[in-house]
C-alpha cells in the first residue's frame, strides 16, 4: 500500500506523449514502450493490460493507434492515480484506469480483442528489494504468469492477441502458460542487447484457440556502436509498430 507518492515529469516516444512517475520504486524502461509497439490493434479495437503502472504502455499504443479503446488494470491505488492522470494529460478519452487485481478483474469476459502485459520477470526465491512498490513489480512466485495468463485469456475474443514481454529466463513457463490458456501459434522475437549478445528479453504473442506451433522470428537488435539502432529508435523514439506476425522468407523464421 502507497501514500503520497512523489512523482516526477517526464516523456515517451522522443517528448511525444507527458509522462509522471514515481520517482522512488519501480522506473519505466523501455520494455512497456516495446509491448505498445507489438499491440496488433487497429482503431476501435479494445485492449486490456494487466500491471499497467503509471500507464506508460497504453499511452504508447493509444497514441499510435487512434480511435483504439485501452483499458489499464493496476492494483495499487496511488499508481492507478498516476497512470490515470497521464491519460488525462495526455487527451486520451478512449484509455480508462481501473484499481483492480487481474485475477479478480471487474469485467465480462470475451469482451477484449488484445490482451497484454509486463509481468513480474523475478521469482519470490530472489532478493526483496526493501521498497514496497519496486518489490511488488519485480518479484511474483512461480505461478502468478501461469494465472496472469490465464485470466487475460478469459477476456478475450476468440483469436485475440494475447502479447508478453518477459525476460528470456521466463520464456519457457511463458509459453506453458500460453497453451494452458488456449493460447496457440506463438510468435517469439528475441530482443538482443547488441549483435551477437545473448537476449536477456522478448516478446511472444499468440492467439485465443489458435492452432500451430511456437514460431522464432529473427529478432530485433536495439543497440550498435552510435546507440539504439535505426529499428529501434523508430520504436522508441517516433512510435512505430513492431509487427510480430509477418512472412519471414527462407531460413529466417524456424517453427519450434
Amino acid at each position: 500500500m502507497c501514500t503520497d507518492v512523489i512523482t516526477t515529469h517526464g516523456t515517451l516516444l522522443n517528448g511525444r506523449v507527458s509522462y509522471q512517475q514515481a520517482r522512488f520504486g519501480h522506473r519505466t524502461g523501455i520494455e512497456p514502450i516495446l509491448l505498445a509497439a507489438a499491440v496488433p490493434a487497429r482503431g476501435g479495437d479494445r485492449v486490456i493490460e494487466a500491471g499497467t503502472g503509471a500507464g506508460a504502455a497504453l499511452l504508447c499504443l493509444t497514441h499510435r493507434v487512434p480511435g483504439v479503446n485501452a483499458v489499464g488494470l493496476e492494483q495499487e491505488a496511488c499508481i492507478a492515480t498516476i497512470a490515470s492522470t497521464n491519460i488525462r494529460a495526455n487527451g486520451f478519452n478512449n484509455a480508462t484506469i481501473v484499481t483492480g487485481d487481474i485475477l479478480r478483474a471487474p469485467f465480462r469476459e470475451r469482451g477484449f480483442d488484445h490482451a497484454i502485459a509486463n509481468p513480474p520477470w523475478h521469482d519470490d526465491r530472489s532478493t526483496a528489494s526493501t521498497d514496497d512498490l519496486r518489490c511488488a513489480a519485480y518479484r511474483a512466485s512461480k505461478a502468478l504468469l501461469h494465472h496472469w495468463t490465464a485470466a487475460l485469456a478469459q477476456l478475450l475474443h476468440p483469436y485475440g492477441s494475447l502479447t508478453l514481454i518477459c525476460s528470456t529466463a521466463t520464456l519457457s513457463r511463458a509459453i506453458v502458460a500460453l497453451e494452458a490458456a488456449r493460447c496457440g501459434a506463438a510468435h517469439i522475437m528475441p530482443l538482443w542487447p547488441r549483435a551477437g549478445r545473448p537476449a536477456k528479453i522478448a516478446l511472444i504473442q499468440a492467439r485465443l484457440n489458435a492452432r500451430g506451433g511456437s514460431v522464432l522470428l529473427p529478432g530485433l537488435t536495439l543497440h550498435d556502436e552510435h546507440g539504439y539502432t535505426e529499428e529501434a529508435q523508430s520504436i522508441l523514439r517516433n512510435g512505430g509498430a513492431l509487427t510480430l506476425r509477418h512472412h519471414v522468407a527462407g531460413s529466417q523464421q524456424k517453427q519450434l
